[in-house]
């Protein structure tokens, strides 16, 4: 029988070139994964098809020449920049005597390595259980299983069987474990969202320069490094944006190319900060030549949880590195939609502040709304959201509110509600304005 071997931190890393996919950055960016992951790269293997093999991905050919390789490197382990079926994991282990990774797993890996907080470990453990889920057949070949004849039946349940219910009931209870912490997130926005507090989630591929940005607007000590995924767990600051006030800043996982799905599902409740998000600053590594296609793989991502409609802002950081200045660019309405800086030395963050505090005082108005007696659920909602001046009731039994908000976020709850909203003149003095008073 054979028996899965050991991890080594020696590898052999493995691309497949199929027709209309070759991209050189895609191979540095996979060697840049593995040394994040702790390995070392002693040898980078490619390969071109027109589809993968069924049995071994690469051919039985190529397969035989990544064996002797391994031998000949004293490598003990195999990373495919792919995602292998389970089959095709185990055949290839079997033929190397040695671990096989996938790039699902090897991204697994670095999550596990980078998970700081409680909520980021339960996220990448549910991840990880759910990739093992499938890929345990012949994993256990050592212990005892079923067999027939007399004196030679096992105990009634195979390992297999017992390693299959002893990982679904961890994935239940990871869930549920998830479920609560997702239901404090929710109670944390939604006292932000009374307090009329705008969320700002930054966003990029991974390496951008995000969590540096954060720690020099918000004067955090979030870790930041110059490698891949430096940064797991989200955090949340509150930064007071000069000629606004208080908004929220929030910085998170950053985004790589053919995320896998494992991890898109498993965060969750750590996506909901940028599809609640009031603006999105995509940060960007100025200095990258392939930074375009980034812009391109980063917007599929957000596309992918929901988040494609929430407004952005690119931001183009890493600018001492590409010698570029400091600068803002405007669109046919005024309106900032990139800037230059550089997290790094400071230089245009204050075109960044001064972007932002644009961008939330065009996005506010303010005047007068008539509701009918039957709103009562929007002029709760319209309190919780913004900023109510004044509370007049008017001769119908309804209300006349003077408001002060977002109006992409009044035009939301108007939606909600099956109505379209129109700000209108002050009401005419026929009753004493009073101090607002809640619903």
């Amino acid at each position: 029988m054979f028996e899965r071997p050991g991890s080594g931190e020696r590898a052999i890393l493995v691309h497949v070139d199929f027709p209309g996919t070759g991209d050189p950055e895609d191979v540095l960016e996979f060697t840049e994964l593995a040394r994040s992951a702790g390995a070392r790269p002693v040898a980078t293997v490619t390969a071109s098809r027109d589809a993968p093999d069924p049995r071994y991905y690469v051919g039985s050919g190529k397969a035989a020449e990544i064996r002797d390789l391994l031998r000949a490197e004293d490598a003990g382990l195999v990373i495919f920049n792919h995602e292998l079926s389970p089959s095709q994991e185990r055949n290839l282990e079997k033929l190397f005597a040695a671990r096989v990774l996938d790039r699902t797993g090897l991204i697994l890996d670095i999550f596990a390595r980078r998970a700081r907080s409680f909520e980021g470990k339960l996220q990448v453990e549910l991840a990880q259980l759910e990739h093992l889920s499938t890929r345990l057949v012949r994993g256990w070949t050592h212990l005892e299983r079923q067999k027939g004849g007399i004196g030679l039946r096992g105990p009634g349940e195979t390992q297999l069987e017992t390693d299959r219910r002893l990982l679904g009931n961890r994935i239940k209870q990871i869930h549920r474990r998830l479920e609560k912490v997702r239901s404090q997130r929710n109670q944390g926005r939604r006292a932000r969202e009374r307090a009329a507090v705008p969320a700002i989630s930054l966003v990029g591929y991974t390496n951008a320069g995000k969590s540096t940005l954060f720690n020099r607007l918000c004067r955090a000590e979030v870790y930041a490094a110059d490698q891949l995924f430096a940064t797991l767990d989200p955090t949340l600051r509150r930064y007071p944006l000069p000629g606004f006030g208080p908004v929220v800043l929030a910085d998170t996982v950053g985004f790589v190319r053919k995320l896998p799905h494992e991890l898109v599902a498993a965060f969750r409740s750590t996506l909901e900060e940028t599809l609640e998000a009031d603006l999105l600053l995509h940060v960007i590594d100025a200095h990258d030549p392939e930074r375009a296609t980034r812009i391109e793989q980063v917007d599929e991502v957000l596309q992918g949880i929901g988040a494609g409609e929430v407004p952005q802002l690119l931001v183009y950081n890493k600018i001492d590195l590409s010698a570029e200045p400091p600068r803002l660019l405007r669109d046919r309405d005024g309106r900032v939609t990139r800037v230059w800086c550089s997290a790094a030395t400071g230089a245009g963050l204050d075109l960044l502040q001064q972007a932002l505090g644009e961008f939330f005082l065009a996005d506010r108005v303010h005047g007068w709304l008539q509701l009918p007696p039957a709103a009562g659920r929007l002029r709760a909602a319209i309190y919780r959201t913004g900023e109510v001046l004044q509370d007049l009731p008017d001769e119908c039994g309804g209300w006349w509110l003077e408001v002060r908000i977002s109006g992409r976020e009044l035009d939301g709850l108007y939606r909600r509600e099956g109505l379209e909203y129109a700000l209108q003149e002050a009401p005419a003095p026929v009753r004493v304005a009073g101090v607002a008073q809640a619903p």
